[in-house]
């Protein structure tokens, strides 16, 4: 097989995080997998590098700014509070505010983001990053043991350089994350192959397609339990191959879950180790530049050694490996067999028992048929550095302080960007919108809409949960019970309002237009004290007490007055 340039992103504290005890994801899989290439002595026959941590500004090129910020705060302490009793952000159990979650998110979006940049550089032709491939979270809300989505942020990396990527997903469960940001545009293909049915995260029918300018660009494989390594392939193939001819990627993302292994804690599929790697074999001989992720995965031991496996695959040694496994730190967790193999189960195969994966085979290659050419995009240079960076300027904090003007100009932004979000919502309520983490399910014959709000679903339990809700006290208003305002019932987000989660003291005033400051309220201007509008506020000037946030008049000033 012929060689290829591989490039492997590890980072040596990916592995000390950890969940919970009682927690199926185990980050420590990375670290095992690790040892497992090492003792192999497959690390000399590749690049291996350790990425920068993505920093949060770089997380907000997907994610809200909110999500992110609160990502960087939260702590197993003030979980509850920052959560809103467990009503944004993190809801249910799925994902816990463990120690360094933060931390974690960086090392993954790092490692996908550095080797996305490397595969557009033209530096090598495969990247490997075993942390990365969390593809369930979703804009402003983690979901399913994921909190920042790495794969769209290194696939919106890829579309910097390149006019298409195609997205591959062999996880067991649905790639929604990466379908619902990618949902409206033709420059992302998305494609995956899933169980469907009563299972998380209930969403990815071969009718769910794209929307907009991206009709026709999803594609979904919906699977039954128990497909074998022989079925996976007379459905992998002429499926990838009929994308390949049609839609011409420039980049393949293929994400790697293994939780559609045999034996998998919580899938439900009947992959060995080698119909699994079959399928990065496969894409390697396409020639692509290829980003490899990795994904679920809660039997480690089947997850470490599935992705040495595919380590192998990428530098195509696959045949040249013992498959009895070499001494290693971890050797005892091996056992009985201490072999590099996952076998199948004696499982029945659903999928065969009534024909169904035929139809869905020729189905989606039908719809891959009706598509149009590949669609062409003009190009152009974006810089990766702002005017003030490339200029040496910094920021603007470092040339002096923020006078009136700034803060008058950025409150203002921040309404119209409120007012943007709000049309956007409204406009969205009947339609499939990543921004709005909505994901349609159609169970027994009907549609369910199980992120209204409403209802969730826990990768855990595989069961619908009800959101808690806001309790009214009684005068009107719902309490948070996190030490904020109560909102008024007026105010609630299902009344066509915006959530506030950074309270501000600024206001619209529809009289003036504009958005006046706390200090101009209390009847401050340019540093003055302006007793007549001091006067017609009714003497309310107690709102500000701090002597250098109302920047009072000096001594000077009090002499020439009088």
């Amino acid at each position: 097989m012929s060689k290829r340039r591989v490039t492997y992103y590890y980072d040596p504290d990916v592995g000390a995080f950890t969940y919970g005890l009682s927690h199926p994801m185990k980050p420590q899989r990375m670290r095992i997998t690790h040892e497992l290439l090492t003792v192999y002595d497959m690390l000399p026959k590749m690049h291996v590098l350790r990425a920068k941590r993505a920093t949060a500004e770089t997380m907000t090129r997907f994610h809200t700014d909110e999500y992110v910020h609160f990502l960087s705060k939260v702590t197993p302490e003030n979980a509850q509070q920052l959560t809103y009793q467990g009503t944004r952000f993190l809801v249910g159990e799925d994902n816990p505010a463990f120690d360094g979650v933060f931390e974690f998110c960086s090392i993954s979006a790092g490692g996908s983001i550095a080797a996305a940049q490397r595969l557009m550089n033209g530096q090598t032709d495969i990247a490997i990053n075993w942390a990365g491939g969390l593809h369930h979270a979703k804009k402003r809300e983690a979901s399913g043991f994921c909190y920042i989505n790495d794969i769209v942020l290194a696939i919106l990396e890829m579309l910097r350089t390149v006019p298409r990527v195609l997205y591959i997903d062999i996880d067991c469960h649905h790639g929604d994350g990466v379908e619902e940001a990618f949902y409206t545009t033709d420059r992302v293909m998305t494609c995956s192959f899933h169980k469907f049915g009563e299972y998380f995260p209930g969403t990815g029918t071969l009718d769910d397609r794209g929307r907009g300018k991206g009709r026709g660009y999803a594609l979904n494989v919906p699977l039954k339990d128990g497909i074998t390594d022989e079925a996976y392939k007379s459905v992998f193939q002429p499926v990838i191959d009929k994308i390949l001819e049609v839609y011409q990627p420039s980049a393949i993302v293929l994400q790697c879950g293994a939780d559609s292994l045999s034996g998998d804690k919580l899938g439900c599929l009947n992959l060995t180790m080698q119909g699994h790697a079959s399928c990065v074999q496969y894409i390697r001989t396409k020639n692509i530049p290829l980003l490899l992720l990795g994904g679920g995965g809660y039997t480690v031991k089947n997850v470490a050694r599935t992705w040495t496996y595919e380590t192998a695959c990428a530098l195509g040694i696959e045949n040249e490996i013992d498959l009895n496994l070499p001494w290693n730190e971890y050797f005892e967790w091996f056992g009985p067999r201490y072999r590099l193999e996952v076998p199948e189960s004696n499982m029945e195969d659903l999928n065969l028992r009534d024909g169904s994966l035929d139809r869905i085979r020729e189905t989606a290659l039908r719809y891959l048929s009706e598509l149009r050419p590949a669609p062409s995009v003009g190009l152009q240079d974006v810089p990766r550095e702002s005017l003030g960076q490339h200029l040496g300027v910094g920021e603007a904090y470092e040339q002096g302080p923020v006078d009136q003007l700034d803060e008058q100009l950025a409150q203002h932004a921040k309404f119209v960007y409120n007012l943007q979000e709000r049309a956007a919502e409204s406009d969205s309520e009947s339609d499939y919108d990543s921004d709005t983490s909505l994901a349609r399910t159609r169970t027994r014959g009907r549609s369910r809409n199980i992120r209204s709000g409403k209802k969730r679903m826990s990768l855990l339990t595989g069961e619908y949960y009800d959101v808690p809700r806001l309790e009214e006290n009684g005068n009107g208003y719902y309490d948070l019970g996190c030490g904020h305002e109560p909102w008024a019932q007026s105010d609630l987000p299902g009344h066509g309002v915006k959530r506030r989660f950074f309270q501000s003291g600024t206001r619209w005033d529809s009289a003036l237009d504009m958005v006046p400051l706390e200090r101009e309220r209390a009847g401050v201007r340019n540093g003055r004290l302006d007793v007549g509008a001091l006067m017609a506020a009714g003497g309310e000037h107690d709102r500000v007490t701090d002597p250098e946030e109302m920047d009072l008049d000096t001594e000077e000033d009090v002499s020439s007055m009088a």
